[in-house]
């Protein structure tokens, strides 16, 4: 897929996750102080983005040193878990996310999955809006250790089989 920021990649053996790992802090800094626990993002480390990379899949865009969009997906029992997707400040509004979904729903036909996931905070309003456009609808509430209240929502899509989507 490509368009002005360029070629969606899979993040390989040998690439630096230095500036994944710069890019998620960025993207997802407006998060301290609004959603409750904070981030996972501060125990985010580079050597968790290179296992992922092993384990599931890491997608960019823009250049190696200074990815512009990044998407993380894991195989889970019945869908493909979409993780950390980031757009740079800059980069917004350029449809970037949409192509990582669309990236996100191709893969998941292509590993047998019938269904997308993810789970956004509970105080994040803008995603869930920006998720429901994409598709995607809330089947479900998490509460984080220790937290007697929903800090997290689930969200699914369902995945058209190859030739009807």
């Amino acid at each position: 897929m490509k368009g002005r920021d360029g070629q969606i990649r899979q993040f390989s053996e040998g690439d630096d996750p230095a500036p994944v790992l710069a890019l998620i802090r960025e993207a997802f800094a407006y998060m301290d102080g609004v959603i409750d626990p904070p981030s996972s993002m501060h125990r985010l480390t580079p050597a968790d983005i290179a296992r992922q990379a092993e384990t599931g899949e890491v997608w960019l865009t823009g250049p190696k040193h200074a990815p512009t969009a990044c998407l993380f997906l894991t195989r889970k029992p019945d869908a493909l878990y979409l993780g950390k997707l980031a757009v740079a400040e800059p980069a917004r509004g350029r449809g970037l996310a949409r192509r990582l979904v669309e990236l996100a729903e191709a893969r998941a036909r292509a590993l047998g999955f019938s269904v997308l996931e993810l789970q956004t905070r509970v105080e994040l309003t803008g995603n869930h809006a920006t998720f429901e456009r994409l598709g995607f609808t809330r089947t479900g509430a998490t509460a984080h250790a220790g937290y007697d209240r929903p800090t997290s929502y689930t969200y699914r899509k369902p995945v058209s089989p190859p030739g009807r989507g």
